[in-house]
C-alpha cells in the first residue's frame, strides 16, 4: 500500500533540489540578487520537506522535528518571498508589502490573545512593534522613491532568520522532543513554546503575501489592459489625493485585472503575451496552496498538508520554467548544455 505520507514529501523535496540546482545555474549566469535568493528559498523547501520524508519512513527524532519547524515552519515561505521582493524592488509593490508586513504582525499578536500560547512571554507585542516599524520605513522609502525598500526587507529577513536559528538551538523540548497528529501522523508545531510559533505568521504571511500578491501585480503590469478605473500614485499631487488613490489602487487593480482578463486571455492563444502574465499567476497559485494547508495545519487541520505542499512547489516550478526572467536558457545545469533557448522580450505594460 501507497504512504502518501512518505512518497509525497519526497516527491516534493526531490522536484525542490532540482528546482534549486537549475536556480543556482541560472544566477551563475546572469547573477540576479532574486535568482540566488529563490534558490536558497527553494533549498530550505527540499530540506524541509526531506525532513518529512525521513520523519514519515524511519520515524521522528527531537533533531528532525526541530529542523523542520525551523526550516519549514519559519524560512521557506519567508525567502521565496523575498525573492519576490528582490525582483518588484524598483517598483511600486513595497506598499503592498508593507502592508502584508503590518497584518503579519498584527496575525502574530491576534494570534496569541485568542489561543495564549504558553510560553509566549511578551513575544507578541515585540513582534508586532518590529513588524510595524519595518513597515513604516518600507513604506515611506516607496512613498520617495527610493529602491532601499528591498534592502530594508533582506534585513530583516536575515536578521529573523539568526535569531529563530538561536530560538531553535536552545530552546527545550520535553521528551520525546517531537509531536505528530494522532490520526494523520503529520507532525505538528504544538511542542514548541508560543515564542517560536508566533514567529511563523511574521514569515509566512509576508512570504505568501508577496508571492501571491506579487504574481497578481507583476501579471497585472505586464498584460494588456483596460483601465476600467484610474488612478495615479504621483508623490507631487498633494498628501490628500494621494492617500485616496492608494486606498482606490488595491481596488482598481482588481477591477482593471478582471476587465483586461478577455483581451490577456486572447493574446495569450495568439502568442502575444509576455510570458511573465501565465508565469506570475502560476507562481501566485504555488504560493497560496501551501499558505493555506500550511495555515489549516498550524490550527489542527493537518490532513491537505503534503497535498498543499507538493502542489505548491509544482506551481512554483511551472511559473518559474515559464518565466524568461528566470529561465532565459534552460540547460543542463552547471553544463553549457542548452535544451531551450528563448528570445529576450520587451517590457509592454499595454
Amino acid at each position: 500500500m501507497i504512504d502518501f505520507n512518505v512518497l509525497l514529501p519526497f516527491a516534493s523535496s526531490a522536484l525542490s533540489l532540482l528546482f534549486f540546482l537549475l536556480l543556482v545555474d541560472q544566477w551563475r549566469e546572469r547573477r540576479r540578487s532574486y535568482q540566488a535568493v529563490w534558490a536558497l528559498g527553494m533549498l530550505w523547501y527540499g530540506l524541509s520537506a526531506g525532513t518529512e520524508f525521513l520523519g514519515g519512513a524511519f520515524g521522528w527524532s527531537e533533531p528532525l522535528y526541530r529542523a523542520w519547524y525551523l526550516i519549514g515552519a519559519i524560512w521557506v515561505a519567508g525567502w521565496l518571498g523575498l525573492g519576490t521582493v528582490l525582483l518588484l524592488g524598483r517598483t511600486r509593490f513595497g506598499y503592498a508589502f508593507a502592508v502584508s508586513l503590518f497584518l503579519a504582525g498584527l496575525f502574530s499578536a491576534l494570534a496569541q490573545a485568542k489561543y495564549d500560547y504558553p510560553g509566549s512571554g511578551p513575544a507578541a507585542p515585540i513582534y508586532f512593534g518590529i513588524a510595524t516599524l519595518l513597515a513604516v520605513a518600507i513604506a515611506v522609502d516607496t512613498f520617495r522613491g527610493g529602491t532601499a525598500w528591498p534592502r530594508l526587507a533582506a534585513a530583516g529577513m536575515i536578521a529573523g532568520t539568526a535569531v529563530s536559528a538561536v530560538m531553535m538551538a536552545t530552546v527545550s523540548l520535553p521528551a520525546p522532543g517531537w509531536v505528530v497528529d494522532p490520526v494523520t501522523h503529520i507532525p505538528t508545531g504544538e511542542l514548541f513554546p508560543g515564542y517560536i510559533r508566533l514567529l511563523t505568521p511574521l514569515f509566512n504571511v509576508t512570504g505568501a503575501f508577496a508571492l501571491v500578491l506579487g504574481g497578481i501585480y507583476s501579471t497585472y503590469i505586464f498584460m494588456p489592459k483596460r483601465r476600467v478605473i484610474r488612478y495615479s500614485l504621483d508623490r507631487e499631487a498633494g498628501a490628500g489625493r494621494f492617500l485616496a488613490n492608494l486606498a482606490l489602487a488595491p481596488v482598481a487593480i482588481v477591477v482593471n485585472l478582471a476587465a483586461s482578463l478577455p483581451g490577456a486571455a486572447a493574446a495569450l492563444f495568439s502568442g502575444r503575451i509576455h510570458s511573465r502574465v501565465p508565469a506570475t499567476l502560476l507562481i501566485a497559485l504555488g504560493g497560496l496552496i501551501p499558505a493555506i494547508t500550511s495555515g489549516l495545519d498550524r490550527f489542527g487541520s493537518t490532513s491537505g498538508f503534503f497535498v498543499g505542499e507538493f502542489l505548491g512547489v509544482f506551481f512554483l516550478f511551472a511559473g518559474f520554467l515559464v518565466s524568461i526572467e528566470v529561465f532565459r536558457d534552460l540547460r543542463v545545469p552547471f553544463t553549457a548544455i542548452v535544451l531551450h533557448a528563448r528570445p529576450a522580450e520587451t517590457n509592454d505594460e499595454g
